[in-house]
C-alpha cells in the first residue's frame, strides 16, 4: 500500500509541476517564482513523509491544533532539511500564542486584533513572524478577511492597517485570498486580479511593506492565479487524492 501510494503522489506531483511550468510559460514567469504549498489538512503522517521524499519544503495546515499534532512527529524526521510550516486557516485571536509555536509563516492574518496579539507573542518568542493579510476580494458574507471588494472598502483597508507599520516582530509579506468556489476556473480570474492589484497599488502607498507575495490560488484554479500573479499557491487534492473528512 504505501509504495503504491508513493508512486501516486509522486506521479500527482509532476502533474502539478507540469502544470504549474505551462501557466508560467504563457505568463512569462519562471516556475522558480511559484512557492508550492502542499496542504496536509486531514493527510495521515505516511503520505505527507512520502511528499517530502518527493521533494516537497512547504506544508500547509487549516488547523492550530492539527499542526500541534503533526510538526512535532514530523520535525524529527525531517532535522536535517525542514520545511516551512504554513497556518493558512482561519486563526482564532485566542489561538494567537499556540499558532506562533507552529508556525514559520501565516497567511490568514484577517485582524487588526490578531495581528496584535500575534506581534505579541512574536515579541515573547524573540522571534520575527512572516505573515500575509488575508483579504475578501468577492464580498461573500461567507469568506474570512479585510473587506476590500470594491473602491470604498479597499480606502478603508488602507488606512486600518496603517498600525501594522509599528509592528517590530511581524513581517508583512504580502497578501491572500480564497477565490469562490465555480464551475469554470476562467470565472475566479477577476478575483486574482484585484488581488494582484490591490498588492500593486499598497506597494506605492505602504512603504513599510515590500508587498512580494500573494498567495491564490488552489487545486481547481491554481493554473489561472500564476497567469495573474501568484507566487504561493496551496494545493492539496491535487497531490494527495480526495481528502477523507
Amino acid at each position: 500500500m504505501g509504495k503504491e501510494l508513493q508512486v501516486n503522489i509522486a506521479v500527482n506531483l509532476a502533474q502539478v509541476r507540469e502544470r504549474i511550468g505551462e501557466a508560467c510559460a504563457r505568463s512569462g514567469r519562471p516556475p522558480e517564482a511559484i512557492t508550492l504549498v502542499a496542504v496536509t489538512k486531514t493527510r495521515p503522517i505516511g503520505q505527507i513523509l512520502q511528499a517530502y521524499e518527493c521533494g516537497l519544503r512547504d506544508f500547509g495546515e487549516n488547523r492550530v491544533e492539527e499542526l500541534e499534532e503533526k510538526r512535532p512527529l514530523l520535525d524529527n524526521a525531517w532535522s536535517a532539511d525542514p520545511p516551512r510550516w504554513h497556518m493558512i486557516g482561519h486563526v482564532q485571536s485566542r489561538k494567537a500564542e499556540r499558532a506562533v509555536a507552529v508556525s514559520d509563516v501565516v497567511h490568514s492574518v484577517d485582524s487588526l486584533r490578531l495581528a496584535a496579539r500575534l506581534e505579541r507573542f512574536a515579541a515573547q518568542a524573540g522571534r520575527i513572524l512572516p505573515v500575509l493579510l488575508e483579504l475578501n476580494v468577492s464580498g461573500e458574507a461567507s469568506k474570512y478577511g479585510f473587506a476590500a471588494w470594491d473602491a470604498e472598502t479597499l480606502a478603508a483597508f488602507e488606512t486600518e492597517i496603517e498600525p501594522l507599520a509599528t509592528h517590530e516582530h511581524l513581517r508583512v509579506c504580502g497578501l491572500m485570498t480564497m477565490a469562490p468556489i465555480v464551475a469554470d476556473m476562467e470565472q475566479t480570474r477577476p478575483i486574482f486580479r484585484r488581488l494582484r492589484e490591490i498588492r500593486d497599488r499598497l506597494r506605492e502607498r505602504c512603504s513599510w511593506s515590500g508587498w512580494e507575495e500573494l498567495s491564490m490560488g488552489m487545486t481547481d484554479d491554481y493554473p489561472v492565479a500564476i497567469e495573474e500573479g501568484a507566487t504561493i499557491i496551496r494545493i492539496g487534492r491535487a497531490i494527495f487524492g480526495p481528502a477523507d473528512y
